[in-house]
């Protein structure tokens, strides 16, 4: 699971210190809900944050910023 943010500063004294700790936890609060809630094997998943370094719209805009706020779930055969 990967996590995204867009590239706007998070305030001072807010739950997350940077972007890169929001991609985080907005990557493993899903993993999270996929072993207690959907009974995925804890071992067959991971959390990654990129923070906004990895934007699929370079745009300043306000539907660039929603675009990046995201998550992806990269699937593989094992």
């Amino acid at each position: 699971m990967d996590g995204h943010t867009d590239n706007v500063p998070i305030p001072a004294g807010g739950a997350y210190a940077s972007n890169w700790e929001l991609s985080q936890a907005r990557a493993l609060s899903v993993v999270l809900y996929m072993i207690e809630d959907l009974g995925f094997p804890p071992e067959r998943l991971a959390a990654a944050g990129f923070g906004e370094f990895r934007p699929v719209d370079p745009g300043n805009s306000a539907e660039a910023r929603a675009q990046n706020r995201r998550i992806e779930l990269k699937l593989t055969e094992r």
